[in-house]
């Protein structure tokens, strides 16, 4: 099935007209005609019947047919807080195979040591948008804008919070922590790892001191461990 995606689409939508770039790929590329069916998705968990009903490569349109609530295939909420990669490819790619497996919030965080200070926001929603489409998903991850550490610290969040770090303390692994159906945050630091400071205050908000093995990932690998970890446990 190919899917498309549209934040705008409802059940009240009656008639919807794909982009320029998306008409052309529509009609050009995959060779939809007049009367074929395409599928939308709106990123809130519904699926959508359309038909083509004008098939310009300019100015393709559908009419909707019919809906339906797709459920979460996990339950479970998993927030990761990752510091943005000096590579830029590497925090997509995180983006791109995260959403494949399975998240619900994306938080960049800015961290003392961090190699990266400034993000591309709209070139990352991209990149979530494109992994929905690909890995047939239809709840796309919310992605927060650039926040400081200890702003993040400050925020609620109802459920386990973690913090994992190269500083050889005494920590725990995932699977002893996180139990099935339990919502989970995780701070995953920079290439240079969170400062002494930033754990100590992490610390004091109650995180909780996570080991993701014996080995030193890179920022973007220990991201996806947690992920891959967090959906085995529910499994």
């Amino acid at each position: 099935m190919q899917l498309f995606y549209n934040k705008n689409i409802d059940k009240d939508t009656g008639l919807l007209t794909f982009s320029k770039g998306e008409s052309r790929h529509i009609i050009r590329v995959l060779r939809k005609k007049e009367g074929d069916k395409i599928f939308i998705t709106n990123g809130k968990g519904q699926l959508f019947t359309t038909q083509i009903i004008n098939a310009s490569d300019k100015k393709c349109s559908v009419e909707i047919l019919g809906s339906e609530k797709k459920e979460k295939p996990w339950d479970y909420y998993l927030h990761i807080a990752i510091a943005p990669t000096k590579n830029n490819d590497r925090l997509e790619w995180f983006l791109e195979k995260a959403t494949e497996i399975g998240i619900d919030e994306i938080t960049p965080i800015l961290c003392d040591n961090s190699e990266r200070k400034v993000i591309k926001e709209e070139r990352l929603q991209k990149v979530l948008i494109s992994s929905v489409k690909q890995s047939l998903k239809y709840q796309l991850p919310k992605l927060n804008p650039l926040t400081k550490f200890n702003d993040l610290l400050l925020k609620d969040f109802k459920g386990k919070k973690l913090i994992a770090y190269c500083e050889y303390t005494q920590k725990n692994n995932l699977k002893d922590l996180v139990k099935p159906q339990e919502n989970i945050l995780v701070l995953i630091g920079p290439e240079g790892d969170f400062s002494n400071k930033e754990i100590n205050k992490a610390l004091q908000h109650k995180y909780i001191p996570l080991s993701l093995g014996e080995s030193r990932l890179r920022t973007e690998t220990a991201g996806i461990v947690v992920c891959n970890s967090v959906s085995l446990i529910n499994s």
